[in-house]
């Protein structure tokens, strides 16, 4: 049964990943923490490393579709490389305070970015190729942006993606396709690199679970984006809030019961 619940979690993972660019740690550590019985810290670690091949060929399909910003997308993460680090650590020592924090905070950040979706979709916007339109100001302010976005990344192991879409759709002005490709561009490296600062300050490896979640999330990732780029924008806001509303409303309750 515990195998059945890695799995689901890794689909459900990939799913929002593909679908919305969001952090795998949105639907894995939730689960792993509530249901599983995990330490928050350590289901964090698993749920970026999942979000490492989940994010990257998630990129790769919304590239294929024209749907990334290069340009834009590379400056950003490198200051989010930076938030990362730095997220990574406070994480670290939060931790040894509030063993079960980071889990309740995945889980409450699930619940809201699944009434966002629903409540403010995000439905207009520019296309990748306006990227070269894009004032030096904006820009500026989208890599002071992603340095937050790291940090709040690294911390919680969640957000990362939906809050770099929030960058790429307000202040950057891209349309929903674009911001979600380009935000699964930064994420594969945002991922990595917390991935890397969990285990050097002493996160847990549990091999065969890690394995198991981490191939389902890339099924999951895989399928959904190619679903995503043919998908019409507003049923697609609508899609994602709907999964993450009820899978944060039903973690808490477990959880808590």
């Amino acid at each position: 049964m515990i195998y059945v619940l890695y799995v689901l979690a890794g689909l459900g993972a990939g799913i929002v990943t593909g679908l919305a660019g969001l952090s795998a740690a949105v639907v894995i550590t939730p689960v792993l923490v509530s249901l599983c019985g995990w330490e928050s810290y350590n289901a964090v670690t698993v749920a970026l490393a999942s979000d490492v091949l989940a994010s990257l060929l998630s990129a790769y399909t919304y590239y294929k579709n024209k749907n990334i910003d290069l340009k834009r997308g590379s400056l950003v993460t490198i200051t989010a490389f930076v938030g990362t680090v730095i997220g990574s650590y406070c994480g670290y020592l939060f931790s040894q305070q509030s063993p079960d924090g980071l889990g309740y905070l995945s889980m409450l950040t699930t619940i809201f970015l699944g009434i966002k979706f629903l409540v403010r979709p995000v439905t207009g916007g520019k296309d990748a190729a306006s990227g070269t339109e894009q004032s030096v100001k904006k820009t500026a302010l989208a890599m002071f942006l992603g340095c937050g976005i790291g940090w709040v990344c690294g911390f919680t192991g969640s957000g990362g993606g939906v809050l770099m879409l929030t960058v790429f759709t307000v202040v950057l002005g891209y349309n929903l396709k674009a911001a979600v490709g380009t935000s699964t561009m930064i994420m594969t490296l945002v991922a990595l690199t917390g991935a890397i600062s969990h285990v050097s300050m002493g996160a847990q490896i549990f091999p065969v679970p890690m394995i198991v979640v981490v191939v389902s999330c890339l099924i999951g990732a895989v399928v959904s984006a190619r679903f995503a780029n043919k998908c019409e924008i507003r049923k697609l806001n609508h899609v994602v809030g709907v999964i993450l509303t009820i899978l944060g409303i039903l973690t808490i309750a477990i959880k808590l019961i």
